[in-house]
């Protein structure tokens, strides 16, 4: 649950599931300090996180044959891809949960798997970059085959029934220094849909007791956790800080997405030293999010934008990281 952090330890994960449950129930409580509301701002957490565990489940069930010793496969992608989108987009309508759920399963290992085996491992290419992409290819024939089921609904119809909170609805202006660290540290968990200070804190707290246990857990046994952290850190407070404005006018702006591929991915590239601490988390900061955005404004309307988030994640990874090497001295 939490690969796409690059963490993939259980008590992270089990810190996510925890935190963003805490942070559900005191958004349904109307407390003032419950955070961002989750699901991207409609609070739907429980039809969201259920369709995305039940798509995981399903996923590793339909491709976990492909695991062999020794290699790795991005089986953890429906989590964070189709399955919570299509519930965002369609409604937590129980026949849109399975067919969100299935769809992902179905669809989206075999696209990521394909290119990371076929695409990144020949080119030397982050696995980031065929994770995501997978991701988005598994997206356009999941939602474009929506268009021809007679039992999903009008996209986005059920938002009409309900009030929808907006994003920067709490207590804090998007412009206050609060705000940005809020908003920085649920970015941490954005990937999975959930978005929430509390989500994230759990996650991290998990992260580091797993660390502390035993460091090599993390970051696929590189021992580069601390340095992953820190470029996520940097990259989200730089996001942040730097598309508030968009935040402010938007509601939304994808700052999250080199939280989890450029950031990271570049610190695994170059062996954590300090010049790919920053470079990964100042370059990621600057082109992913306008990136993500630019693509998402071009969608239809019925695909849900983080198709244009992980395209930006796998088309900006794919660019910085071999153009990074060029730089001398960044690596170890």
């Amino acid at each position: 649950m939490t690969e796409p952090q690059f963490y993939a330890v259980a008590t992270a994960s089990l810190g996510l599931l925890l935190g963003g449950l805490f942070g559900h129930l005191a958004q349904r409580g109307a407390r003032r300090w419950a955070g961002f509301v989750q699901a991207c701002g409609t609070g739907i957490w429980p039809a969201v996180v259920g369709s995305a565990l039940a798509s995981l489940v399903l996923g590793v069930l339909a491709w976990g044959w492909t695991l062999q010793p020794r290699v790795w496969q991005p089986l953890f992608v429906p989590l964070v891809a189709t399955a919570p989108a299509m519930v965002v987009l369609y409604g937590p309508r129980l026949r849109v949960c399975v067919t969100a759920a299935v769809s992902g399963a179905l669809l989206t290992p075999p696209a990521s798997i394909l290119v990371v085996d076929y695409v990144c491992g020949p080119s030397h290419l982050p696995p980031v970059v065929g994770a995501t992409t997978g991701m988005w290819l598994g997206a356009f024939a999941a939602f474009g085959t929506c268009r021809y089921l007679p039992w999903m609904p009008v996209p986005g119809a059920w938002r009409a029934a309900r009030e929808v909170e907006n994003l920067t609805r709490n207590d804090a202006p998007a412009m206050s220094l609060l705000w940005v660290l809020r908003r920085a540290l649920a970015d941490f968990s954005e990937a999975q849909f959930f978005g929430n200070e509390w989500a994230s804190g759990a996650m991290l707290a998990g992260a580091v007791i797993a660390y502390l246990i035993s460091p090599s857990a993390l970051a696929y046994g590189s021992g580069l956790f601390l340095a992953v952290l820190a470029s996520q850190a940097v990259t989200a407070l730089v996001g942040v800080l730097i598309w508030r404005r968009r935040w402010q006018l938007l509601g939304f702006y994808p700052t999250f997405v080199p939280v989890v591929s450029v950031a990271p991915a570049t610190v695994l590239a170059f062996g954590g030293t300090p010049q790919s601490v920053i470079a990964g988390a100042l370059i990621g900061a600057l082109v992913g999010p306008p990136l993500a955005a630019a693509i998402s404004r071009r969608l239809p309307a019925d695909f849900h934008p983080f198709v244009g988030n992980v395209a930006s994640m796998s088309i900006s990874t794919a660019l910085i990281v071999p153009l990074l090497n060029l730089v001398p001295g960044i690596a170890s």
